[in-house]
């Protein structure tokens, strides 16, 4: 039996690009329930991997290291753990890699974190790390065999002075030993397209995956778009207002809008398309089933 690519490094590929879904641990067990339905229903979809977001200030650590290690070991998906630097020490940091890779977790997203609910800065623990550079670093120097991950930002993290100064961030990062980054989500693929081309400028030549939300909540999507940052177009932006108040139509709206994206995404050469599920599967099912019947 031909042993299937585990590396995600090795699995994103323009030629042949594929899709990657995103899911956090579920805090009570409808949520959980919920959670396994989601990832059963996306498995016929053949997902090139997932990932496990992991809470802000480290809130859902051990959470995050069972349902990697499960979904790997339930489902035969290549699942991908989110690690950050928030609350943690370096020995901390380290226990929890280790654990990792005793389960045979291959692939590690290194990111900063958010802060603690209740923060609105950024603080390192004691004998911990500031940038996700320093984490990238660190697992380079252990010797750790993960193929790693890191975050883009196409419109500029919400912390950065400027877009250039969020570019060499990026680029520090790379330079760490990071082997792909997935980027922030966005709604107008010019500006995940302007960032891809800056970044080739700046030297980074890992491959850049686009990260996709399908809008399923007119109120959920505003939340998001003032965490992160994210320009919605005016046009879609009208179009949803107009629909706000019916919920069917708002996902219907956002189904199609991220159909769109990812066509055109995947027609100029795309290496894979990570898809922001929130936990849920229809969406981005009805997506992903309509680009495999273009395909």
């Amino acid at each position: 039996m031909v042993r299937r690519e585990m590396k995600i490094r090795n699995r994103l590929n323009p030629s042949n690009p594929c899709f990657s879904f995103e899911f956090f641990p579920p805090k009570t067990p409808d949520g959980e329930h919920a959670l396994w339905q989601a990832l059963e229903d996306l498995r016929a979809l053949d997902p090139g991997f997932v990932s496990v977001t992991y809470g802000a200030g480290g809130s859902t650590r051990d959470r995050t290291v069972d349902l990697v290690t499960q979904i790997k070991a339930k489902t035969g998906i290549e699942a991908m753990a989110h690690v950050t630097c928030v609350g943690h020490t370096r020995d901390e940091l380290a226990a929890i890699l280790d654990t990792l890779a005793a389960a045979k977790i291959e692939n590690v997203l290194a990111l900063r974190g958010d802060p603690p609910a209740g923060s609105r800065n950024f603080l390192p623990v004691e004998g911990g790390f500031r940038y996700a550079s320093e984490l990238v670093t660190f697992i380079r120097e252990k010797d750790y065999a993960f193929s790693l991950g890191g975050a883009a930002y196409c419109e500029g993290h919400v912390e950065t002075p400027s877009r250039d100064v969020d570019l060499k961030n990026l680029k520090a990062k790379v330079d760490a030993g990071l082997d792909f980054v997935i980027t922030q989500l966005f709604f107008d693929n010019a500006f995940y397209f302007d960032f891809v081309e800056r970044a080739r400028r700046s030297g980074v030549n890992v491959p850049i995956v686009p990260g996709i939300m399908p809008i399923t909540n007119f109120d959920q999507l505003n939340r998001f778009v003032r965490m992160c940052g994210a320009t919605v177009p005016m046009r879609l932006q009208l179009q949803l207002e107009r629909v706000k108040d019916d919920p069917e139509a708002v996902a219907q709206l956002g189904v199609a809008h991220a159909t769109v994206q990812c066509m055109e995404l995947l027609s100029r050469g795309v290496p894979g398309i990570h898809f922001y599920t929130l936990n849920r599967s229809p969406a981005t099912r009805m997506i992903v089933g309509a680009l495999r019947l273009r395909g």
